[in-house]
């Protein structure tokens, strides 16, 4: 075969492959449109968008070197679609502590796993003098628990929060604004829940949502393959690992959008403005994130700045978010530095 041969050849496979990279994005983009019910593949592409948009940039640069510019456009459009997408990542701006000393609401949220289970109730406390600190006025939790937190008998925690709500065990919301009413949201055949609390303000009263979505059970995979291969001697097969995994994660992906569908209802049954916030475990333009966020605003979206990660695992991913309803407007949104969870706290401040 000459080097011409060869040439077209290795340009034609490079053809090809733009061609597929630009309709798996484009699928990916509207992966979490379908249910995950009987569309598990092609839910799944959303999670790899980070990917695909980073091949289609290296893309780009391997046609400039080529010079072959019409071929250009091919991955150039296909980023320019994902666009949209790379802002629920990434927000150019920066934040104006300025817009703090506006009136309205400062909420946070939370997963504080557990406190570590530790027993002194130090965490906890920490964890209060840093939401004094950022002056926040509703503080919504995520897999509470009560030996650490002591919602029951904290002094300090009622001096701050007069307020409080309590869902399931491991849920809590806190309130510097009287809470008027409330309720649990339990979800089938699993621990997981969600509530909310009406917070009057001002007259007015404003339904706060906290969420707990199911986790994806990665982690817990993983953990037992290596107590596996510690404690019994032999090594888990890699075809048996993914199949866990993989079994593991789509599970948990059902459950999640049949969740979510249950919260999104709730919300829309509701005749008072709303804000959504909780741990939903999953990713932006997930069918979990955009059934979660209907016609809300994303907050980080309409005025967060820089890289939003919020998991504190080796993959840095948004999987905790704040939605509100359009009549309200938000004024900063940031994350917090505290590292007491595999998860990092959020706050926004919204204009009422």
């Amino acid at each position: 075969m000459g080097k011409l041969a060869v040439y077209k050849y290795v340009s034609a496979m490079f053809l090809v492959a733009q061609l597929v990279l630009v309709i798996f994005t484009v699928a990916a983009l509207f992966g979490g449109n379908v249910n995950p019910a009987g569309n598990t593949a092609r839910a799944m592409l959303v999670y790899a968008l980070p990917l695909l948009i980073i091949a289609n940039a290296l893309m780009v640069l391997y046609w400039l070197l080529r010079k072959r510019w019409y071929l250009v456009l091919l991955p150039v459009v296909t980023i320019a679609c994902c666009i949209p997408y790379i802002g629920t990542l990434y927000q150019f701006g920066s934040y104006e502590k300025s817009l703090e000393n506006k009136a309205g609401l400062k909420i946070a949220s939370y997963n504080v796993a557990m406190f570590g289970r530790e027993t002194s109730g130090f965490m906890a406390q920490d964890i209060l003098a840093e939401m004094r600190r950022q002056k926040v006025d509703v503080l919504c939790m995520q897999e509470y628990n009560e030996t650490s937190g002591d919602r029951k008998n904290s002094a300090s925690y009622k001096e701050y929060f007069p307020y409080m709500q309590v869902g399931r065990d491991d849920m809590v919301i806190y309130s510097r604004y009287p809470i008027r009413n409330h309720k649990t949201i339990l979800f089938d055949d699993t621990n997981n829940s969600a509530m909310w609390a009406d917070v009057e303000i001002n007259g007015e009263e404003i339904r706060v949502f906290n969420v707990h979505l199911q986790t994806t059970g990665i982690n817990r995979t993983m953990h037992q393959a290596a107590k596996m291969q510690i404690n019994g001697g032999y090594e888990v097969s890699n075809s048996r690992l993914l199949n866990a995994i993989y079994g593991n994660y789509t599970i948990g992906m059902l459950f999640r959008a049949g969740q979510a569908v249950t919260v999104a209802n709730e919300k829309r049954s509701s005749e008072k403005p709303c804000i959504v916030c909780g741990d939903f475990n999953d990713v932006p333009y997930s069918f979990v994130y955009n059934t979660m966020l209907g016609n809300m605003v994303d907050g980080f979206k309409e005025c967060g700045s820089g890289f939003m990660s919020t998991f504190r695992g080796k993959k840095p991913v948004r999987i905790d978010y704040i939605f509100h309803d359009e009549a309200l407007k938000g004024l900063t949104y940031y994350r917090g530095d505290i590292t007491y969870s595999d998860h990092y706290p959020i706050f926004m401040k919204i204009a009422l």
